[in-house]
């Protein structure tokens, strides 16, 4: 079994010595690498892959959160967490995708929680839900633990866009506008529009989860009482969710940056309080 692999990133040796060492003493026993410099950091990866990537941001040689972009360029699966001592970086490493975000000096229960914290990322939600909307990161709706497959895209961001409308009725016209932003509303994108619609209920109905979907007088809406959902439980306070977020909303979603925003400053008063 390959096991977890973390590099450091930090310009401050004493730093970088003290975090390699507190991630080798984790209880996974992580193999971890060190490097002063973001340019070998980068290099290294070219040949090289790692878990997660645990950097600084203020660095006189090249920015943490360029460092990050770039780690994200080469190795999309690694995991960025930064460790900084300045917390008004926080939304823009969220904007990022950062996984994690701790304020120096690190400390070794902070550091594990984090680490954990990316190890299980899995989106799981409630226990034994039967239906089950995973928006932190890429949209996914389980049924029974099992991915709904849709056969058009369109369909699926229709479900994602009224499960972020959170049972909220939307007119067709506007559902249009989302999925097809500026493309003219005439007759033929209606009947256009009228495939997808078709298309996502049948894909509910395979499924046998129909009743989440409701079209009346022209108005869509989804039955959000009917389906676990992690961001549903994030916006009513369950602090699991709340602690589970790290900036991943919906992300192949142009739409989805405004609900983004608004849990990432959520989570950025709750860090400054």
């Amino acid at each position: 079994m390959k096991g977890l692999r973390i590099i450091c990133i930090d310009d401050e040796e004493l730093v970088l010595n003290l975090t390699v060492s507190l991630c080798r003493e984790l209880p996974m026993k992580p193999e971890a690498l060190g490097f002063e410099r973001p340019v070998e950091a980068l290099l290294w990866l070219k040949d090289n892959t790692a878990d997660i990537a645990i950097m600084d941001i203020n660095m006189p040689e090249m920015n943490g959160l360029t460092l990050a972009e770039k780690v994200k360029k080469l190795r999309p699966e690694i995991s960025i967490i930064f460790l900084t001592g300045y917390p008004e970086y926080a939304l823009k490493a969220f904007e990022l995708h950062a996984s994690g975000y701790i304020i120096k000096p690190v400390g070794r229960e902070r550091l594990l929680s984090e680490v954990q914290y990316v190890m299980s990322h899995n989106r799981k939600s409630e226990p034994h839900a039967h239906i089950e909307a995973h928006t932190f990161g890429e949209f996914d709706l389980m049924v029974d633990g099992i991915s709904v497959h849709f056969s058009r895209a369109r369909a699926k961001e229709l479900l994602a866009y009224l499960i972020d409308r959170n049972g909220k009725s939307v007119s067709r016209a506007k559902v249009f506008a989302v999925l097809y932003e500026d493309r003219q509303y005439d007759h033929s994108m209606q009947k256009q529009l009228d495939v997808i619609i078709r298309s996502l209920r049948e894909t509910l109905r395979k499924y046998g989860i129909e009743d989440i979907f409701e079209l009346k007088s022209g108005y869509l809406r989804i039955c959000p009482e009917k389906i676990s959902c992690d961001m549903y439980r994030f916006m009513s306070g369950d602090i699991d969710a709340i602690n589970s977020y790290r900036g991943e909303y919906m992300s192949a979603y142009s739409w989805a940056t405004l609900t983004e925003a608004v849990m990432g400053q959520s989570v950025y008063e709750q860090n400054e309080s």
